[in-house]
């Protein structure tokens, strides 16, 4: 096993593998899952995924960590940060991405807020956000309970769409209140 990275009560996140291919597999190539980016990814759209948030970790010392839920080991979903663009400037984001079967189980909140953590006190970073398709409620409800409050949106083009997406940010400052 990778080393573990995060650990929260009911989690742990870890580096992503190639060991890891089948179980994201699971979650991107669903069409459900994957409605905010317009639909499940191809087999080679999966290897790019991986490859690119595996470079991450090389490139910034983090991305996007295999979230593995301590009972049974099982990866469940991928949950990190990254860096993004937004509008004409690069910011640090919480992403978060859970298979199906885990959805509304709070999983997400608890591997979201233990990234802000990591962003603040190992990165010492003086803001996060989450960048949330106008669509996804689910996720943008992560975000508010994450502290994050709505300040901006944008539209992406992605797959031949045009999709609005909000971003959700918090603040150093904001999280040191809330110790």
């Amino acid at each position: 096993m990778t080393d573990l990275i995060i650990e929260t009560e009911r989690l742990y996140m870890r580096e992503l593998t190639w060991d890891d291919f089948e179980a994201l597999c699971d979650i991107i190539q669903d069409e459900e899952t994957m409605y905010a980016y317009e639909g499940a990814l191809s087999d080679e759209e999966a290897k790019e995924w991986l490859d690119r948030q595996i470079a991450r970790y090389g490139k910034w010392g983090f991305g996007a960590w295999a979230v593995i839920l301590k009972e049974n080991s099982e990866l469940i979903g991928q949950c990190g940060l990254t860096k993004q663009e937004w509008k004409d400037e690069e910011v640090l984001e919480i992403g978060y991405l859970f298979n199906k079967r885990y959805w509304h189980k709070g999983y997400a909140t608890e591997a979201a807020k233990a990234c802000k953590r990591y962003a603040f006190e190992k990165l010492n970073a003086d803001e996060v956000c989450s960048i949330i398709r106008d669509t996804n409620i689910p996720s943008q409800n992560v975000a508010l309970r994450n502290g994050m409050r709505r300040m901006d949106s944008f539209t992406k083009h992605y797959r031949g769409v045009d999709m609005p997406h909000y971003r959700y940010v918090v603040y150093k400052e904001a999280h040191q209140i809330l110790l």
